[in-house]
């Protein structure tokens, strides 16, 4: 998984790097592809068919822009000046799985816009340092949703992170970005999940567009912001596993 985390980590590099006004989301899926296959890995979420969906997931990454907060899908659009970009992708090597994602902005972006991605990523954080065993998912959904809240923003509703290894989504490890502190399921070395703070500017209430049954959006209208990292319960605590390599 932790090979897998590290590809994962350099195709978001390189996403995050090509994210530029006129480069269209077509563009970022082509060289998401380009990098994992380059290193060996396979990217999960092409062909992916999960339960809660009637068709099989026809792309490598997740691009969602604005108001889309997660799922939203490579299209011709073209990224503007001010957009604020979602970048979500699930690598693979022989099997074992990593999920990472983040949001950058596009351009010059809001004071807003870039408050909200500042407070969605140090919530992931302070999600991940009570990623420990002993302690519960009620203790990240805790801290995540503090921090997101005494900030100003709200969590995005009815959308959770997940227990990820040989499977994408692994049942049974929902972790939720609320909770109450020792609440919830007790952490055990050797689990693996994806820790994932949707945040929006807005009340954080989601809803699909219509004909569109992946991209989950605002209802409002408001920005969205989404950060995740793999992360395994180790002995000596949180082991993050999609992070660039070491230079």
């Amino acid at each position: 998984m932790a090979e897998a985390g590290k590809v994962a980590a350099l195709a978001l590099k390189a996403l995050s790097d090509a994210a530029k006004p006129g480069v269209s989301l077509l563009d970022l899926e082509a060289l998401a592809l380009e990098v994992l296959a380059a290193h060996g890995a396979k990217p999960s979420l092409l062909n992916y068919h999960p339960g809660f969906s009637q068709t099989a997931y026809q792309f490598g990454t997740c691009l969602s822009v604005n108001d889309e907060v997660i799922h939203g899908t490579p299209r011709k659009k073209l990224l503007r000046e001010g957009d604020v970009l979602g970048l979500d992708l699930v690598a693979s090597i022989d099997g074992w799985h990593a999920d990472s994602a983040k949001t950058v902005g596009v351009g010059e972006v809001s004071n807003r816009a870039l408050k909200l991605m500042r407070i969605t990523e140090e919530s992931m954080w302070h999600g991940i340092e009570q990623s420990r065993a002993g302690n519960t998912m009620g203790d990240i959904g805790h801290a995540i949703q503090r921090h997101v809240e005494k900030n100003g923003f709200s969590i995005l509703k009815n959308m959770v992170g997940h227990g990820v290894g040989t499977a994408v989504h692994e049942p049974g490890l929902d972790v939720l970005n609320t909770g109450r502190p020792k609440s919830g399921i007790r952490l055990e070395v050797g689990m693996t999940f994806a820790v994932e703070p949707m945040v929006t500017a807005g009340r954080g209430d989601m809803k699909h567009r219509k004909d569109d049954p992946w991209a989950v959006v605002t209802k409002d209208g408001s920005l969205g912001a989404h950060f995740e990292h793999t992360v395994g319960v180790t002995e000596d605590g949180p082991r993050v596993l999609t992070l660039l390599p070491a230079s």
